[in-house]
């Protein structure tokens, strides 16, 4: 059976390209079709309930939403099976080079927030920015780009006033003066998860997270060889490949959940505060979320 994973093309994904190209996949049985997803985690969402994907691995924030947002009476069509990445995800808040009336991120109140997708990371995150710094007005629109071209496009055409979107992602935008940054905000929880279909058999899931537990041992294991995996594979700079290295922490088990207070408790606390679910009724959010995370 081939499994097809969605990911997201960028340094976090090392572990996954080894587990591709040194056969870790292979070794336990499991043919894996890497699928890549330059527009995020919500497009991972609506891929995964279309049945197009078999696996995903993205935002935390983007999939606890997703879940939470299931339709009352209905079941979850995917679970977050899995801790990816267990540090925080730096986002730098971006603008237009020449937007020199936007100085900081307090600026931003009211204004409109470029997003990948509705759902997708990049729009939940800035629900979080308004919450931390206390804004009163509601954003005034978020326009949908689709990709981080798009979104640095958007900023400097003015049909956005901002973005959000990884922080070693963005910086060669910022080195070449494409774009500039009004801030930096951190997820207050562990950034990326592992999610699958409920329907996956399990011994082939089982067999992609032991090779992806691999991946992840080699990564941390030899850190010249991942950094030339970034340069070469992603696009980064030596520089940044190496200073982003020293500040990531892979989950070493990606079969369970690092911080299930983090993920599911605290993640929904601060979604349902910032008002981003549609689905208020927080039993039913609760139920689906502990459905997805327990029944592996």
């Amino acid at each position: 059976m081939s499994i097809k994973v969605g990911y997201i093309p960028e340094h976090f994904a090392t572990p996954l390209v080894f587990g591709d190209k040194k056969g870790f996949f292979k070794d336990q049985g499991v043919e894996v079709e890497l699928v890549p997803f330059p527009s995020g985690s919500g497009h991972l969402i609506q891929s995964l309930n279309a049945k197009e994907i078999d696996v995903a691995i993205g935002l935390t924030e983007a999939f606890v939403r997703g879940i939470a947002d299931t339709e009352k009476g209905t079941e979850p069509k995917y679970q977050v099976a899995g801790t990816f990445v267990k540090s925080a995800l730096e986002w730098c808040v971006s603008t237009g080079a020449q937007r020199d009336d936007l100085g900081d991120l307090k600026a931003l109140e009211g204004k409109k927030i470029g997003v990948s997708r509705i759902g997708s990371g990049s729009h939940v995150m800035s629900y979080v920015m308004a919450l931390q710094l206390d804004f009163e007005k509601p954003f005034a629109d978020f326009p949908v780009c689709d990709n981080f071209e798009n979104l640095r496009k958007s900023v400097n055409s003015g049909e956005s006033d901002a973005f959000m979107w990884e922080y070693y992602t963005s910086k060669k935008y910022l080195d070449s003066g494409e774009i500039k940054m009004l801030g930096h905000v951190s997820s207050p929880w562990p950034s990326w998860v592992v999610v699958k279909r409920t329907d996956l058999d399990a011994k082939h899931f089982q067999g992609f997270i032991a090779g992806l537990n691999a991946g992840i041992d080699h990564f941390n294991q030899h850190k010249d060889e991942a950094i030339d995996v970034i340069v070469d594979h992603f696009g980064y700079s030596q520089e940044d490949a190496a200073n982003w290295y020293k500040t990531v922490k892979y989950h070493t088990d990606c079969s369970d959940i690092n911080d299930l207070h983090g993920v599911i408790t605290g993640t929904l606390h601060i979604l349902t505060t910032a008002n981003v679910l549609k689905n208020k009724d927080e039993k039913v959010i609760e139920d689906n979320l502990l459905a997805g995370t327990m029944a592996n």
